[in-house]
């Protein structure tokens, strides 16, 4: 197959099937960038919201870069990947402080600037500067590795390259934005990872895989990642219709978000176990039920045990970096979003 043949197809394929989505509508690479940082791990109809609520609040890279950081981890609140939030902002205060506000026009400066990797420049290159440079996501991989029946480990460094510079060699050079967004609109909606739509495809009779009836087989993602399962107790203590909690650092998840005293284990335990092994003080109101949030390459298993004050002394509470917030304040914090349901879940926040 050609290669005019493909992006002729795809494009001709975008231009009839495409969602009406705002980013869609600007080559303003401010907020091309915005939506492919918030589009990273996460869906179109969960990611659309925060898009609009960040363009509202942050109307310009300016705006962005002159926030206080808790401010935008709040408004990035249940999205995950917390570190997107972070690189978000000092990228916005780099394009301030090194380009004037306005970010640079080439896919080699673009990827200079934090959180920045190969997907997200090429789609603000191609998209805002018309640069003929190819973006390579899950969708591209499936498309790319189904139609011409490409074996490559998508998971590996050497399966990337490949699968770069094939999609380099494929992009329409007049409307390389077009046909990046129209590769990977085709694999979100019709060539998707679970039963793609291939009786009605416009590439049906030149795809490989629906010739050799490979749909299931390919891509080929070979991994050697383990899930690593972790306990985390915390102790929940309220005054009045105050909580104590503490600001997360650095070297572990939830940099910069705000949770509760925490206690970790090796495997699950009991709460008088706990008591017992750090010398607490026996003053539950109560144990929540059990918690599983999952994380990219971790699996969190949880519970929230309620105590009286008495139950921590002052040096552990000032060791923890705990602090008493209203209920006002809680609201206003940056909280992982395990944090939010179970407060959410007591009642204590709508």
């Amino acid at each position: 197959m050609s290669k005019s043949v493909f992006a002729n197809r795809i494009i001709d394929w975008y231009d009839r099937n495409k969602r009406d989505l705002p980013w869609r509508h600007t080559r303003d690479p401010y907020k091309i960038w915005l939506s492919e940082i918030i589009l990273q791990q996460t869906r179109v109809a969960q990611g659309l919201p925060y898009y609009l609520a960040f363009v509202k609040q942050y109307p310009s890279v300016k705006k962005l870069a002159a926030a206080p950081q808790n401010e935008v981890l709040r408004l990035w609140q249940g999205l995950g990947y917390y570190a997107r939030a972070r690189n978000l902002h000092a990228c916005a205060k780099k394009v301030v402080a090194d380009f004037h506000g306005k970010f640079p026009g080439s896919y080699k400066e673009l990827l200079a600037l934090p959180g920045v990797g190969s997907y997200t420049a090429a789609a603000i290159a191609s998209i805002a500067f018309n640069e003929p440079v190819a973006v390579v996501d899950g969708n591209v991989f499936r498309v790319l590795a189904r139609v011409f029946g490409i074996t490559e480990n998508i998971a590996s460094v050497k399966g990337k390259k490949s699968f770069f510079e094939k999609a380099n060699e494929l992009i329409h050079s007049g409307t390389p934005g077009i046909f990046n967004q129209a590769v990977m609109e085709f694999g979100a909606l019709q060539c998707t990872p679970v039963t793609p739509a291939c009786t009605h495809c416009t590439l049906a009779r030149i795809c490989v895989a629906k010739t050799q009836n490979l749909q299931t087989q390919l891509p080929v993602k070979q991994t050697r990642s383990s899930v690593r399962v972790r306990y985390l107790y915390y102790i929940v203590i309220r005054k009045g219709n105050s909580l104590f909690l503490r600001l997360r650092k650095s070297g572990d998840i939830w940099n910069g978000l705000y949770d509760f005293y925490l206690l970790e284990e090796s495997s699950l335990v009991t709460a008088q176990q706990l008591f017992k092994k750090y010398s607490l003080k026996n003053t539950i109101v109560r144990v929540s039920k059990e918690y599983k949030h999952i994380l990219s390459h971790q699996k969190l298993v949880v519970r929230f045990i309620e105590a009286n004050r008495s139950m921590i002394g002052q040096k552990q509470v000032k060791a923890a970096g705990l602090q008493l917030y209203s209920k006002k304040q809680v609201e206003q914090l940056p909280k992982p979003v395990l944090i939010l349901r179970y407060l959410q879940d007591e009642g204590y926040l709508e």
